[in-house]
Parts: structure tokens; sequence; C-alpha cells
């Protein structure tokens, strides 16, 4: 979709008002329902649809009938917003030429207020040649509904972390100015693709600097994934700037080995083809060569593949070592949590047993094996009986049994409450949760 500054400068604070509003009732709408625009934007009476009639002309909006009637942002509006903001903060004043295209992105010139040219770079997700993002990019994680803009918004927070962070450790990247929603301001890189480069001076040097890049950010823990010739920027003293971040992953990630040597022989290939420089193969970097430092990007900004989650367990992991080596003199001995573990286990071991003795028939001259199990739990609390009421314990351990037996469905007879008449289709019955619970006290 074609930016056109120009509407923007007829827009009021109206228009504004209502597009936010759509905007916010997007975020548990796909349609948002004209009364919801009305009752966020809190216009006056009939002004909301006088507004929303003006903003569905400029095709800000999209209007949509087919179950209710209801509105959604477009790109264009949602351009407007992002550069409303930014506008507003200071960052910028005016928009210039369109100086990129790109699968997935928008690249324009903007100029601040003392006539420093920028570049501002609009993500536009779900074009018909990159719809297969949800597939090949982990944006939305767990969560399995999504819109185009709301992608659109997360590719542009990632790129925008990734390019400030790699700008703080030295890596040649343009400036990080700020970002608002789907739209990433950086600084403008003086120069060309590497692609639209047909000579070079000093190949080797250049070839040389991009393949330490790759190994460079791998050594940080990051893949750039996507390291070609139309994400490398060249300028006429030949220094070289990476561009385009959203896709970075973690070099913890199930398919980092995998990219990696993608990115390496992509170098290779085009350095081969265009300016015919054989390297020596055996001096091609691997990704099991590379250093992992413990400190590193991937961490700091969650990149794909490492988590929160993986941050914690290696937590756990370094003071469950600290824990052995100050223990390292009780050899054998089990940590506490697997000690009560394996007691539970004999427990329950033990009154299957017991289960198992009660389906058996008597046999004559042989002892009642319920009166046996009532023997050893009276001898398993011998030591408890002294402060305690012995017949208390005994109707306890009694109760803990049936418990268990309702629990596995071993029971012969079925026990009847009062309320179990109550009971329809899968309900358990009160007297089952009330057994459920005394086994879990036990």
């Amino acid at each position: 979709m074609k930016l056109d500054v120009d509407v923007l400068r007829y827009l009021s604070k109206d228009d504004f008002r209502v597009l936010t509003s759509v905007e916010m009732g997007m975020r548990n709408h796909e349609i948002v329902p004209v009364e919801l625009i009305g009752r966020i934007a809190c216009l006056k009476h009939g002004g909301t649809y006088k507004v929303l009639k003006n903003l569905l002309k400029h095709k800000l909006v999209h209007h949509d009938s087919s179950k209710y009637d209801g509105f959604r942002l477009t790109y264009l509006g949602y351009d407007f917003l992002a550069i409303k903001t930014l506008v507003n903060r200071g960052v910028f004043a005016s928009i210039g030429r369109q100086i990129g295209v790109g699968k997935e992105s928008d690249i324009y010139e903007v100029a601040t207020e003392d006539g420093t040219i920028l570049a501002m770079k609009l993500h536009r997700l779900g074009r018909v040649s990159f719809r297969a993002v949800k597939a090949k990019r982990d944006y939305l994680q767990h969560r399995s509904s999504y819109n185009w803009l709301y992608l659109s918004r997360l590719a542009a927070l990632k790129e925008f972390a990734f390019m400030k962070a790699l700008e703080e450790n030295g890596f040649p990247v343009p400036n990080a100015v700020d970002c608002n929603r789907h739209c990433v301001i950086m600084g403008l890189v003086q120069g060309y693709s590497l692609v639209q480069v047909k000579e070079i001076q000093n190949p080797d040097i250049v070839f040389e600097t991009i393949i330490g890049l790759v190994v460079r950010l791998a050594e940080v823990g990051l893949i750039h994934c996507d390291f070609n010739e139309f994400n490398i920027m060249i300028d006429d003293d030949e220094k070289v700037t990476m561009i385009d971040f959203p896709q970075m992953v973690s070099v913890n990630h199930r398919n980092a080995e995998m990219y990696f040597d993608r990115d390496v022989e992509c170098i290779y290939k085009f350095f081969r083809r265009r300016f015919n420089l054989d390297e020596d193969e055996n001096e091609r970097p691997t990704f099991s060569s590379m250093i992992k430092p413990v400190d590193s990007l991937d961490k700091q900004l969650a990149a794909s593949g490492f988590t929160k989650k993986d941050n914690e367990a290696i937590e756990k992991f370094i003071e469950g070592e600290m824990n052995e080596e100050i223990n390292s003199d009780d050899e054998g001995c089990l940590p506490n949590d697997e000690n009560d573990a394996n007691v539970n286990n004999m427990n329950s071991l033990h009154l299957e047993d017991e289960e198992d003795n009660e389906d058996t028939p008597i046999e004559p001259g042989t002892e009642d094996p319920e009166s046996k199990e009532d023997e050893d739990d009276d001898e398993d609390t011998s030591s408890e009986a002294d402060t305690e009421d012995p017949e208390l314990l005994k109707r306890l351990n009694k109760q803990r049994r049936h418990a268990i037996k309702a629990a596995q469905g071993g029971t012969k007879k079925a026990v009847f409450s009062r309320n179990s008449y109550k009971d329809k289709g899968h309900k358990k019955s009160q007297s089952s949760k009330v057994l459920k619970k005394q086994m879990a006290d036990w």
C-alpha cells in the first residue's frame, strides 16, 4: 500500500481519536463493532459515524458487515498512528521518498528539524509474497490467534532491540533511534547494497570482514539467519554495515547450526560467483568451533531458542553444583526431595501389596488379612501412640486405605453419600472428594 502522507495534514484530533479507538478494540476483536468504537472514542452523539465515514474514504479503516457492522485498521491507518506519535515525540518532522521495498517492509527517508536524514522502516507482514511468517518465525510463541498488524509490531520491536544491543557492542549496524508500533527509525546508511556492487578493489579484505562478522555474532550468542548480499551495505571506502535483524535467533536454537552454515555458504557462494574468489574450504568456520561465552546477547534479549525458562534452568543447575560441592563428604546420600519421593513410593507400594492381599481368599488356619493390616498399622504407629489416641490413629489408617482404593478404583463396595443422588453425568460424588483430600493429607 502506498504511503500518501498528504492526507495526514488534514486529519483532526477526532480522526486520530477514532483511529486509536479502533486500534484498542482490535485487541479483542478482529472486526471492532461500531458501538464499541463509539464507547471508546466518547465523541458527541453521531460524531463517531461521521469520523468513520471520513476515515473510510481515505482507506484508513476497512468496513465489514458480513457478521455485524464493524471496522478494522488498515496498514495505512496503522502507519498514520505510528507517524503521528513519532512526530509528537520530535523524532522527525517530514517524510521524503521511498528508498527500499522488501518482502516484509517498506523504507522511507525522513528528516528531523535540523535537516538530519534518517530512515523509517515500516514492517508490513502479511503480503502475498511472505504469508508463511507464522511457520517461519516465532513471534507468536504459544499464541494461536493473531493478525498481521500485531505480527508487524512484534517484528519491529524485535529488530529495534537487536539493533540497539548490537550497536552498543561495537557491531557495524545502523544507529537505532526510536520505535513505535510497527515503525522503526534508524540512521541512514551511506552506501549501496552488496548485490548492486560489481567491482571491489579489495575483495579479499571485504570477504574476511563479512565472515568475521558472522563469527563475531555467533561468539556473542546470535545468528543472523538471513546474512546475504541483500542485507549487507558497503560504502565507497568499502566499509561494511549489517541490516535487517527481525529473524535473528540464539545459538541455542534447535536449528542454529543449519542457519549458521547457511549464512556462511551464502557469503562463499556470492564472492565465488561475483568476484571469482576461491577460498580454502578447510578454513571455513564451523558452528562447533565457535566459542560460546556464558554472558551473551541471546540471554539478554531472550532471543529465539533461549527463553527465560532456559535461564532459570541454568541457574538451578549452577545452584545444584554448588550444593554438591558443599555436601561432597556425604557420598551416596540423596537430596531431601529424592528421599521424600522414595519414601512415598515405598508407602504406595506397601499399600498396593495390602490391597492385593485383601483380594485373595482366606484359607482355613490363616489369619484375617484385615486384622493383620490393623496390627501392622498399630506397630508402625507405636511411636506416635504415646502422644496420640491409638483408636484415632487406627481409624485414620483405615480411612487412608479406603481413600487409596477409591482413587485407584479397586474398592469392592461402592461408597454412597447423602448427596449422591445429586450427581449427574461424570461428576464425582462428595464422598470421593473427601476421601481424595484425606489421601492427599497422608
